[in-house]
């Protein structure tokens, strides 16, 4: 079994007590923003359950998101919406969002760990391949953002765009969402950048 600890622990006893674990999501979507959480979770906490918000049920993600509110020092959610993906690219506004984040803390970190990225922001910080799998602090972030993002879809931006079914796929690519664009245009949260990668909508809409 993974020790979701290790890497807080070996820099726990270097004395960094504010880890702020970050993480976004919504990468590979069509549709709406980017989403980054940051975390700052006790020093020695262990949260049971927490693991990469992926392999979650929703209903384990909803418990876990409202246990981290209640027991996290400090959190934040950082966006970047279709406009900026389609400007600076995915990867440029993943890391705006997860930029925003940390700038929102109201707790300074003295650390951050991030999945396999890094951010623009003077502090010590460690990028660890699937963080969100190895790390507590980073899972904890995947799943704030996780959860914030999918409340969105299925409360904002469903009752925005009910015709698009974005409350059920997220804004992917499914079957369903690429017929829709395709019968009814984009809206101005797709993000135009992703819609000519797709071989169905590219001759009608472009």
């Amino acid at each position: 079994m993974t020790d979701l600890l290790k890497h807080e622990k070996e820099h726990w006893e270097q004395s960094y007590q504010n880890i702020a674990g970050i993480d976004e999501v919504g990468r590979g979507c069509l549709f709406g923003d980017v989403v980054a959480a940051a975390v700052i979770l006790p020093a020695g906490l262990v949260l049971e359950g927490v693991d990469d918000s992926k392999k979650l049920s929703e209903k384990k993600r909803e418990a876990l998101f409202e246990q981290i509110m209640e027991q996290a020092v400090d959190v934040s959610v950082g966006y970047a919406d279709a406009e900026t993906i389609d400007r600076i690219n995915i990867k440029q506004a993943a890391r705006l969002a997860m930029k925003r984040a940390v700038l929102g803390l109201a707790v300074a970190p003295d650390m951050l760990f991030i999945d396999a990225e890094k951010v623009d922001v003077d502090l010590p910080q460690l990028s660890i391949i699937k963080g969100d799998a190895t790390s507590q602090s980073i899972a904890a972030a995947s799943i704030i953002a996780k959860v914030t993002r999918d409340r969105l879809c299925k409360g904002d931006w469903e009752a925005r765009y009910p015709e698009y079914g974005i409350a059920i796929h997220k804004g992917y690519a499914t079957k369903f969402h690429r017929e829709q664009i395709l019968a009814l245009g984009p809206t101005p949260m797709h993000r135009r950048s992703f819609l000519k990668n797709l071989e169905v909508v590219q001759e009608t809409l472009f």
